[in-house]
């Protein structure tokens, strides 16, 4: 019996074709996955013959729902190598599509959260479907956006990027293309017409996106948009509880309820991530950064813990260490913010 490839790369049309194929884990990244797209959009780069790329999956369950988190906690649990390495391969695959020099298209049919956050924010389009459902939801895990969150969520409008990190709120795509998440809608139904179109035009899949976009309907969100940009514009987590309790309103104060579950140290780590990553003025520097902070989180309780409640146990019920904000101290997360030394740090691919 055959093994399917986890990933099916080919060109069709003038079209670089890359389709996420692990459809039972929900398309989660592996080293190999990520290598086997680094492999094709290098080879495309420079090939007279492919005119765009578009990124898609097999089956119905959605585009993709993240990294392998357990490869991840078995290495952190060790000298985290394994995760590392993974880290590394991961964060150049997001910069090269990021920085690649040709129209980048990602239909993101269902599920996109973490890793497949990461493979589809750099595409210049992103197609959303009422199927989609987005989320960064690490701080839950004890983990943080990484994938380039900490460039990509400060650039969303007003303090959403920071409400996203800090809650994991998950969007559907009226959310999610309102505030620029994904640049278009279309429904499921018409998703296979969408991508014959692309490959009848494949010089310019935005004007193929852009005629054949559907309206995404209101954004549930704008209700609240307001009081997000007011009441997480602290540079300090418990300014941001303490604004949250004292507005009072039904709203503020289930954002509260949610932040108390998330990890402590995460919070903290996530803001910081965020509020450097608004100020940093290229992706590379933001993916260094990401890389050395992986490297560390991996390796913590609250990591190790999250990935024990949420994934292997499934009880939800996490004890995080610190279990209180105040007791994540600015030394703690100073030194996991600590740059790497020049031969561990994170470069981009060569070339």
């Amino acid at each position: 019996m055959s093994i399917e490839a986890e990933v099916i790369t080919r060109i069709e049309n003038h079209v670089g074709r890359i389709t996420l194929n692990r459809p039972k884990a929900i398309h989660a990244l592996n080293r190999a996955m990520c290598e086997a797209m680094i492999e094709a959009l290098l080879a495309w780069r420079d090939d007279a013959a492919v005119k765009s790329v578009l990124i898609d999956h097999a089956g119905e369950r959605g585009f993709c729902a993240g990294g392998d988190i357990r490869m991840i906690a078995e290495s952190g649990a060790g000298d985290a190598s394994e995760a590392k390495a993974f880290f590394m391969t991961e964060y150049q695959l997001n910069h090269l599509m990021f920085e690649y020099p040709k129209p980048i298209t990602a239909v993101v049919d269902g599920i996109v959260m973490g890793g497949g956050v990461g493979i589809s924010e750099p595409a210049g389009v992103r197609i959303a479907t009422e199927r989609t459902t987005y989320a960064m939801p690490e701080t839950g895990i004890g983990l943080f956006p990484d994938v380039g969150g900490g460039w990509f969520l400060p650039r969303l409008p007003g303090q959403t990027g920071v409400w996203l990190a800090l809650t994991g709120a998950r969007l559907k795509a009226a959310d999610t293309v309102a505030l620029g998440v994904h640049t278009h809608f279309v429904a499921s139904e018409n998703i296979e017409g969408l991508k014959a179109e692309l490959l009848a035009v494949p010089a310019d899949p935005k004007a193929v996106a852009d005629r054949l976009a559907d309206d995404a309907g209101p954004a549930p969100l704008d209700a609240h948009r307001e009081a997000i940009d007011r009441l997480f514009a602290f540079d300090t987590v418990e300014d941001i509880f303490a604004a949250l309790q004292a507005d009072g309103s039904d709203w503020a104060l289930k954002q509260l309820d949610i932040l108390k579950t998330k990890s402590p140290q995460s919070l903290k780590v996530s803001l910081r991530q965020i509020r450097t990553g608004a100020k940093l003025t290229a992706f590379a520097d933001n993916m260094a950064m990401e890389y050395a902070l992986g490297g560390r989180v991996v390796r913590t309780h609250d990591f190790q813990e999250g990935v024990r409640a949420v994934i292997v146990d499934k009880d939800n019920a996490p004890r995080w260490s610190p279990a209180e904000l105040s007791a994540v101290s600015d030394d703690l997360v100073e030194d996991l913010f600590a740059p790497l030394p020049e031969g561990e740090a994170w470069k981009p691919l060569i070339g």
